[in-house]
């Protein structure tokens, strides 16, 4: 074997080697894929306080997927809107739907105290949990799920509107982000999803 021959293998195998390393590397450390990475930032530790006066927390109803959703009761439009989504999307699932627990977050704790949560619950799917707290522990849920709130006329004592984000958050029967629903999504998209995930 003549040494330009040597030399041109010893190259290419060199070359093979080095193109080997660098991708066992980049499999080592490749970015996680957006669901991946939104799971591990979206949610954590919380507690609140439910329709019914109960104490609510982030590990509260082992087994179930949940659904939840950040709004406020004296919203005109937005809210009631998604709320009835939701409970249609549960009313589709027949049985199903026991295997999922829809959970309403107020972002407005100062008019919806537990009483207030409690009335607005008689509109909707009987399954859901309506959760209110102080402001601290709205804020620091609203924090852990990247919830955006705002008073659109600060400049009125009692009637007062929020801007708000209008999400619902789909975590799994252990707690962890699957995925979310933005406003444009239906009662069929959300039926359908909870179709495929649970057997």
């Amino acid at each position: 074997m003549s040494k330009r021959v040597f030399l041109t293998l010893f190259i290419s195998l060199f070359m093979l080697l080095i193109l080997s390393i660098t991708a066992g590397i980049w499999v080592l450390v490749k970015p996680k894929s957006d669901q991946e990475s939104e799971s591990t930032f979206i949610g954590g530790a919380f507690i609140l306080t439910d329709h019914n006066g109960q104490k609510i927390t982030e590990k509260s109803f082992p087994g179930k997927f949940k659904i939840l959703y950040f709004g406020y009761t004296f919203c005109p439009d937005i809210c009631p809107t998604g709320m009835t989504i939701i409970s249609e999307a549960l009313d589709l699932l027949n049985d199903k739907s026991a295997y999922i627990k829809p959970i309403f977050i107020t972002v407005d704790p100062k008019r919806d105290n537990v009483q207030v949560m409690a009335e607005y619950h008689r509109h909707f799917h009987p399954s859901f949990s309506n959760l209110t707290g102080t402001q601290h522990e709205i804020d620091h849920i609203a924090k852990l799920y990247k919830v955006y709130y705002k008073k659109s006329n600060p400049s009125e004592i009692k009637d007062y509107l929020l801007d708000h984000s209008s999400i619902m958050y789909v975590l799994s029967a252990d707690g962890k982000y699957l995925t979310h629903f933005g406003p444009g999504a239906t009662s069929a998209q959300i039926a359908a999803f909870f179709n495929r995930e649970i057997h």
